[in-house]
């Protein structure tokens, strides 16, 4: 008796995982072009200025006019200036976009292995559908923003764990290896490092798990941060500076731990409460507005999938839906914990897809006889939650008119700018080449008396620049112009002041020039 092999099939196979990524980036690419030029907050502050700053000498020249967002790890915004730089901006926006679209293809692959038999069109489909539509995911396709392009890498670190019963330790290694690589690029990534830490004591050998999870863990975090923290603790003596400062106390700042924690919950109840209030949006772990209703579904699914499990064995939870169950509540927890910033969980946006199909596809199984009805089913829950969802808007341009603001003859020599608000940084690469920058309004990273930076802003106060100087504002917003005083500086009243067009749509940033305070 002979068994017919049917060698096409991993032919077919590589086709359609070709194609599905092919369709993901295709679909990143064209979002990225319906939303229009990315202006975002971040971007005008920092993501722009550290890597110019990086290229023309900024670090040795300026004095901080990002504020403390100076000091943050710029590696991963290296792709997006240089795309943005060498390219038209609507083909720049739809590459960074195509590449964030490569989420929804390691969703699929994610989801594939979570299903196993249950996996089909409907169900694949509904998940990467889910996955696709989380508020935050939405808003940073086509943008600078990190969290989306971390996310891949996380996502296929929990996809080699999970794909077989019993993963090899090389799996937990690369695992470890691929979050040691986004940690050390965004240290807010350590919320799904612990988490997966979380999820390998429920692996069959959990000690040898955590073992690899922390040495590839270890080295990924050196190769993407390790340089960067050494020179900042070379330079101020804290490898995370200006973070955790009470730690590693640095001259150049108070000895604090600088954390934002404007948006965590006030207690446990009111943590739980936050997925329920996000279904009808209330955005209070955001600064902008949101609507998300797929992590309440998640919630109330879950112990509807545990009564499931003890009346069918078709329903058990596995021991691999449980270490992902695991790895999104722990992550979850810690978030809320240390952050409650809705843009740190976009891996977790991503994943309520798997895991809300997941347990839909295990309460089918114990209480709807059929299949076909189930699955569509599931696919109508994904769709009705996905069209619930308001995305954020962090400020778009549209491509008829990108971001190229005509700069006054004023300004046409190199000149001594102070920063009086952010975010302003951006400005910089529009200006003279060989102009200085100094942010003295940060309140988080304020100017240390006699400390490097203000050294800098005085020896540069010395050895004036043919511009002259100036401060710089955005129009209609006060601004502590008092602190000019500190460098013997007012704003020069017999001169009328300099208007420059902002990355908004319709923001105006005023240049005054200043003098010597009579």
């Amino acid at each position: 008796m002979s068994i017919a092999v049917d060698a096409s099939a991993p032919r077919r196979k590589g086709w359609t995982t070709l194609a599905i990524v092919v369709a993901s980036m295709a679909l990143g690419a064209a979002y990225a072009a319906y939303l229009g030029e990315d202006a975002n907050w971040d971007w005008q502050n920092y993501h722009e200025y550290n890597i110019w700053a990086l290229l023309h000498g900024g670090y040795e020249r300026d004095a901080i006019p990002p504020g403390f967002q100076t000091f943050f790890n710029p590696l991963i915004y290296f792709p997006w200036y240089a795309l943005r730089h060498a390219l038209p901006p609507l083909a720049a926006g739809m590459i960074i976009g195509a590449v964030h679209g490569l989420n929804l293809a390691v969703v699929a692959w994610l989801s594939k292995i979570l299903l196993g038999v249950t996996g089909n069109a409907w169900t694949i489909g509904a998940a990467v559908l889910l996955a696709a539509f989380g508020p935050m995911t939405l808003s940073e396709v086509g943008a600078s923003f990190s969290d989306i392009l971390t996310s891949i890498p996380s996502l296929i670190a929990l996809a080699l764990i999970l794909e077989p019963e019993r993963p090899r330790p090389w799996r937990y290694l690369v695992a470890g290896l691929l979050l040691g690589l986004t940690v050390g690029i965004k240290l807010t990534n350590i919320v799904f490092a612990l988490g997966i830490a979380a999820m390998a004591l429920i692996a069959v050998q959990p000690l040898l798990a955590l073992a690899c999870l922390a040495i590839g863990g270890a080295v990924g975090s050196v190769l993407t941060g390790g340089a960067w923290s050494l020179m900042l603790w070379r330079e101020f003596g804290n490898p995370f500076f200006p973070l955790v400062n009470s730690f590693f106390p640095s001259a150049e700042m108070k000895q604090v731990t600088l954390l934002d924690r404007q948006f965590i919950p006030r207690g446990f109840w009111d943590g739980v409460s936050y997925p329920f209030l996000w279904m009808v949006g209330d955005f209070r772990s955001s600064e902008l507005p949101f609507r998300d209703a797929r992590f309440a579904l998640a919630i109330v699914l879950l112990p509807l999938a545990i009564v499931a499990s003890l009346k069918s064995a078709a329903a058990r939870l596995t021991r691999r839906d449980v270490q992902l169950l695991v790895f999104f509540a722990v992550s979850l927890a810690i978030w809320l914990t240390l952050f409650s910033i809705q843009r740190y969980v976009v891996l977790l946006e991503l994943l309520c897809g798997p895991i809300i199909v997941l347990l839909l596809t295990r309460i089918g199984s114990a209480f709807v006889p059929s299949r076909s009805i189930s699955n569509f089913a599931i696919f109508a829950i994904a769709a009705i939650a996905s069209a619930w969802t308001q995305p954020t808007d962090w400020w778009r341009r549209p491509w008829s008119n990108p971001y190229a603001p005509v700069i006054s003859p004023r300004l046409a020599q190199p000149a001594t700018y102070f920063l009086l608000d952010k975010p302003l940084s951006f400005i910089a690469p529009q200006l003279p080449e060989g102009s200085r920058f100094a942010m003295i309004a940060d309140q988080a990273l304020p100017i240390m008396p006699g400390g490097r930076f203000d050294r800098r802003i005085r020896d540069g106060l010395s050895h004036p620049l043919p511009g002259g100087v100036w401060e710089i504002h955005i129009k209609g917003r006060p601004y502590p112009v008092e602190l000019l005083a500190a460098y013997g500086l007012s704003v020069d009243t017999t001169q009328a002041c300099v208007e420059i067009e902002g990355a908004n749509m319709g923001l105006v940033l005023v240049a005054c020039p200043l003098r010597d305070q009579p």
